[in-house]
């Protein structure tokens, strides 16, 4: 799996959800430029570490981000009052992606997390 199947995702969605899913992407892979993009689950994936980092996907009444971490969405709770939220996504309206600085702080809060794992299981 590969951006060339990504890409090929986004391009299978309707104009308003390409552009939605297209704008979080270029946020991921320019804060995260060493990110491996997979496609897992049906839907777009983005890797650090080699684990799951984000994911990003659309669905017929919305479009959802998925932090991969129910403890990275307990940790931006505050941002989060604007959009509708599960366990483990955010749900958000197809012509208001989520903002750019929203997605930084969900991808730093997410690879602090996969860092700290990673140190944890060295000590062990």
């Amino acid at each position: 799996m590969s951006a060339k199947e990504i890409s090929a995702y986004l391009a299978s969605l309707s104009v308003e959800a390409r552009k939605a899913l297209e704008t979080i992407r270029a946020v991921i892979k320019a804060h995260v430029p060493d990110v491996e993009e997979n496609i897992s689950y049906k839907m777009p994936v983005f890797k650090y570490k080699g684990r799951p980092l984000a994911g990003i996907a659309t669905f017929p009444d919305h479009c959802s981000y998925f932090p991969f971490s129910p403890a990275v969405l307990a940790s931006v709770k505050a941002d989060l009052k604007a959009y509708s939220t599960s366990k483990g996504t955010i749900h958000f309206e197809v012509t208001k992606p989520l903002p750019a600085a929203l997605v930084r702080k969900l991808l730093d809060a997410r690879k602090a997390e996969i860092d700290n794992a990673g140190k944890r299981k060295k000590k062990s």
